[in-house]
């Protein structure tokens, strides 16, 4: 079976870096904004309607019982919404079918749960998610500390409402991850080889377990 990382991560956090780097170093894909240039590719949207798309849109537009699937066939006449998560589903389930992998976001924990990827949750304090958060903002962006609090809270809030949509587990919860990782005050690149030893480690105890 195929070792899968999946990344979820909290807002400034620093989790897509990490990610990339960890597949880096396992010398695996990772597969981050290529997710929203295929879904864009698939339906004809533009890639900053797909990356920019209100995530409580999609849960309020579908009954729970139908955003838990995404597996009915996507008709012409579908919401926008709708499409966008039904093509994220098979795009994932087709990068798992294909070998080894890291993927940020997208829910892809649990959307990918019968591969029994192992689940990394990337989080850190405020004070240095708004500290990175600045550090990356682009040029001209001038927002108070304030605003980008607010920011960092409203995106965390939709990542939280977007995952309800796919499972009961709570965001971010001990329960619905296999590894914490707290990047608060450290360079990403530092946690890596412990991460990457982590892994190695993990599947190799999951594929023996699965032989015995």
């Amino acid at each position: 079976m195929a070792r899968i990382i999946t990344i979820s991560r909290e807002f400034g956090s620093g989790g897509r870096e990490l990610g990339k780097r960890l597949a880096d170093a396992l010398g695996m894909p990772c597969y981050d904004h290529q997710i929203i240039e295929l879904i864009a590719k698939e339906n004809g949207f533009d890639e900053r309607y797909v990356a920019n798309m209100s995530e409580k849109s999609i849960e309020a537009a579908y009954p729970l019982t139908i955003a838990h699937t995404f597996a009915m066939p996507v008709l012409p006449l579908m919401d926008q919404s709708y499409r966008v998560a039904a093509a994220q589903r098979r795009i994932l389930e087709s990068f798992a079918r294909q070998g080894d992998c890291v993927i940020v976001g997208r829910c892809a924990d649990v959307i990918l749960q019968e591969y029994h990827p192992l689940r990394l949750f990337v989080y850190a304090d405020t004070e240095h998610k708004v500290r990175r958060c600045f550090a990356r903002a682009p040029e001209g962006e001038n927002l108070s500390r304030k605003e980008m609090e607010r920011r960092i809270r409203a995106v965390e809030r939709s990542r939280a409402q977007f995952r309800e949509m796919y499972s009961d587990s709570k965001w971010g919860s001990r329960e619905s991850c296999d590894l914490c990782v707290n990047t608060s005050g450290r360079e990403i690149k530092e946690l890596i080889p412990g991460l990457a030893a982590y892994a190695r480690c993990w599947f190799d105890a999951a594929e023996k377990e699965q032989a015995d």
